[in-house]
C-alpha cells in the first residue's frame, strides 16, 4: 500500500486542522456536530456483523468494535478535561495511552452497545455543559503534559468534534470499501 493511499486511510477527513480565529458559528457547529455523533454513529454500525465489527478500517489499525470503543473512552476523558479547566487553574491533565486501553480484553470483545449508550450519555452533558459556557470560560486552559501544550477550551471543542468524525469517517470508510467489494463479488 503506497504512503498516500494509507495516509488517507490514517486521516479519512483530514488532520485537525485550528482556525485562526475560532467564531461563535465555528463553536456552534462543532457542539451541533458533537451532539449529532452519538445516533450518527449507532446508524452508521448497528447492522454490522460480528464479523464485520471484528474488520480493521485499515492494515494495523484498531477493529471497528475497538474504535466504537475507543470513541467512548476518549471522549469521556475529554469530559474530564473539560471539568478539570473549568475548576481548576490551568491544570495538567493526565494523558491515557489509547494504545493500550484499546488493547484490554473489553475494546477487543465487549459488545459495542456499551460504548454507544456511554457516548450518548457523555455527549448530552458535554453538550449541555457547553451550551452554557461564556467566551470567557472558552478560554480557559489545561496543559497536555506531552510538550507542556496548552490547549484552550474553545479549541477542544473543535478537536472533540474532529475526532468524532475522524472515527466515524474510518468506520464509513470501511463499510463503503466492504460494500463496494460484495457488490463487485455479485455481479
Amino acid at each position: 500500500m503506497e504512503n498516500k493511499d494509507l495516509e488517507k486511510l490514517k486521516y479519512p477527513i483530514g488532520k485537525y486542522d485550528i482556525p485562526e480565529e475560532i467564531t461563535d458559528a465555528h463553536i456552534a457547529g462543532w457542539i451541533e456536530n458533537m451532539e449529532s455523533l452519538p445516533e450518527r454513529l449507532r446508524k452508521l454500525v448497528e447492522n454490522l456483523s460480528e464479523e464485520q465489527l471484528e474488520t480493521p478500517y485499515r492494515p494495523g489499525g484498531w477493529t471497528v468494535r475497538q474504535t466504537v470503543h475507543h470513541m467512548a473512552d476518549s471522549h469521556h476523558n475529554s469530559y474530564n478535561r473539560f471539568k478539570w479547566a473549568l475548576t481548576e487553574d490551568k491544570p495538567i491533565i493526565k494523558p491515557y495511552d489509547e494504545k493500550a486501553w484499546s488493547d484490554l480484553f473489553d475494546a477487543k470483545s465487549a459488545p459495542i452497545e456499551l460504548s454507544l449508550h456511554h457516548l450518548s450519555a457523555v455527549h448530552a452533558k458535554l453538550v449541555y455543559l457547553l451550551k452554557g459556557l461564556s467566551r470567557y470560560h472558552l478560554q480557559r486552559i489545561f496543559i497536555h503534559p506531552e510538550g507542556n501544550v496548552q490547549s484552550p477550551l474553545d479549541e477542544n471543542i473543535g478537536r472533540y468534534a474532529w475526532h468524532g468524525n475522524h472515527h466515524y469517517g474510518h468506520i464509513q470508510n470501511l463499510i463503503k470499501k466492504s460494500f463496494d467489494r460484495e457488490v463487485n463479488s455479485q455481479q
